[in-house]
């Protein structure tokens, strides 16, 4: 039986272009852009137009990931999409886009592992290539947060933005050296309760009772998220490094969500990892959720810094709770 590994072959992102500064939420909340900044790290978050969808901002991070692999779109046999904020229930957005890239008949599937979803769907790509599945799946995580966000919120109003990130992850040689290592998951949903939009499904459906009292918004309990964030990424890559064998001084990058700079800067800490080779682009964007890892991933190449050749860990951490992480050589 032929062993096949796979690789990162291309990455795109996309940011829309409209922005959500911190003096604009000072007009909205009790907040101001030097708290912001100290807290979280976050200068501006990007803002979808009202005709985009999330599989809209998905197709242009998509194009981007395809042409950079060097591939044509027909040479895409599995779509998967990473989001909380799909098009539709149902159709799903992976299907949505699938029909735009006219790949009829290619299997498509959402994935929702929130903030962790884009470390999930590495995880299933990897091992649908491994078994000989595909050859080159798309994989986006993508996300219009800001049409769940209360902005009288301030805990939550300040963090989330909009965004799509993509790779092109590609069936190679069992013998390659640029291959994903490995990925490692978890999940704790006894915690769910500290990140939820508890209306909008069938626990309890949007009436205009839940509109009046706002429980079809995100709400989160921020010092228990920052607290288990801190505690599931560091466990994850604990894991990452043990299973390959490696010191963290071995890794080139460290790519964490981009929820908060103090979290990935906790992260590093654990490590002694040198707070300079910590990936964040959390300044530019805030949280897109589990459009955060690609859209750093990528910036993060388009800039210089990551480079072909180099090992890199992945880690991310979101509601659920979720958390995974895994590591590639690039």
């Amino acid at each position: 039986m032929t062993t096949y590994r796979s690789r990162v072959a291309g990455t795109g992102s996309y940011l829309p272009p409209d922005l959500i500064t911190n003096a604009d939420l000072e007009k909205l909340v009790d907040t101001n852009d030097q708290w912001i900044r100290e807290r979280t790290g976050i200068e501006h978050r990007h803002k979808a137009a009202d005709n985009q969808a999330t599989s809209d901002i998905a197709y242009e991070a998509s194009i981007l990931a395809i042409k950079d692999a060097g591939l044509q779109i027909s040479d895409i046999d599995c779509i998967l999409v990473a989001t909380v904020s799909p098009d539709y229930l149902t159709p799903s957005t992976a299907c949505v886009m699938q029909a735009r890239l006219g790949l009829n008949g290619v299997p498509a599937l959402d994935l929702n592992a929130a903030c962790s979803g884009f470390i999930y769907g590495i995880s299933v790509a990897d091992a649908y290539i491994r078994m000989g599945m595909y050859k080159n799946i798309l994989l986006v995580g993508a996300e219009l947060l800001t049409r769940y966000v209360n902005y009288k919120d301030r805990e939550v109003c300040i963090l989330f933005g909009d965004g799509a990130g993509a790779v092109v992850i590609q069936r190679t040689d069992s013998n390659a050296e640029d291959v994903i290592y490995s990925s490692h998951l978890r999940a704790e949903g006894s915690l769910g309760e500290l990140f939820i939009r508890k209306a909008g499904g069938t626990r309890l459906p949007i009436t205009q009772k839940e509109i009046d009292e706002g429980t079809h918004w995100f709400t989160m309990k921020g010092r228990d998220i920052f607290k288990n964030a801190v505690r599931t990424m560091s466990a994850t890559c604990t894991q990452a490094l043990a299973a390959n064998d490696l010191k963290m001084e071995q890794i080139d990058w460290l790519i964490p969500h981009q929820a908060n700079w103090r979290i990935m800067e906790a992260v590093a800490d654990h490590f002694k990892f040198p707070k300079e080779k910590v990936i964040s682009v959390v300044h530019e964007m805030g949280n897109t959720s589990a459009a955060t890892v690609p859209v750093a991933f990528d910036m993060a190449r388009r800039d210089g810094r990551l480079r072909r050749g180099q090992t890199i860990l992945l880690t991310a951490f979101g509601a659920g709770l979720t958390a995974g992480s895994a590591v590639l050589k690039f």
